[in-house]
């Protein structure tokens, strides 16, 4: 048994394939991908305070979250279009650090895992919280992980945040 590592989207000419998944058995699969925006402390007590023109930062980045997880198929090329059974998506507030965290779950009974959706579920989080405070704050950024998934034959996987 090999145990080198091979792409699946790429067939042996190099071009791209969707994955064929049609024989893998349905298995509940969940994916936790987490995301931190980090940003000046004015900014972030002007989402506390929910002081935006644009109304509610936490609301309408979590919104754009769950319907971006809904249409990752749409968004990423080559992603199989699944029946998602649940989004969620947590936004917290960490003040003493300057950030904004999030986590994007997804959770489906398939045949291929939801860690794009998660993944892109808490990038448009991310993304949407930026577009809200740009005004305010231009020095913003952010970063984007898998934090967990489960399911399929690849088994669990966990993963630590990268290094600021």
């Amino acid at each position: 048994m090999s145990t080198e590592k091979k792409l699946t989207h790429v067939n042996k000419a190099g071009a791209a394939n969707m994955v064929d998944v049609g024989s893998k058995p349905n298995t509940e699969r969940i994916a936790e991908a987490k995301a931190e925006v980090y940003m000046e402390e004015a900014t972030i007590a002007l989402i506390r305070d929910n002081s935006f023109d644009k109304g509610d930062v936490i609301a309408t980045a979590r919104i754009a979250g769950i319907m971006a997880a809904k249409e990752t198929s749409k968004l990423i090329p080559l992603c199989h279009p699944l029946p998602i059974s649940q989004v969620k998506v947590d936004i917290q507030l960490d003040e003493e650090n300057k950030r904004v965290k999030i986590a994007s779950i997804v959770k489906t009974n398939g045949k291929t895992g939801v860690e794009m959706e998660a993944l892109t579920g808490a990038s448009i989080t991310a993304l949407t919280i930026y577009d809200m405070c740009k005004a305010v704050d231009r020095s913003m950024n952010f970063r984007v992980w898998l934090a967990t998934k489960s399911g399929g034959q690849s088994g669990n996987f966990v993963s630590e945040p990268p290094s600021a």
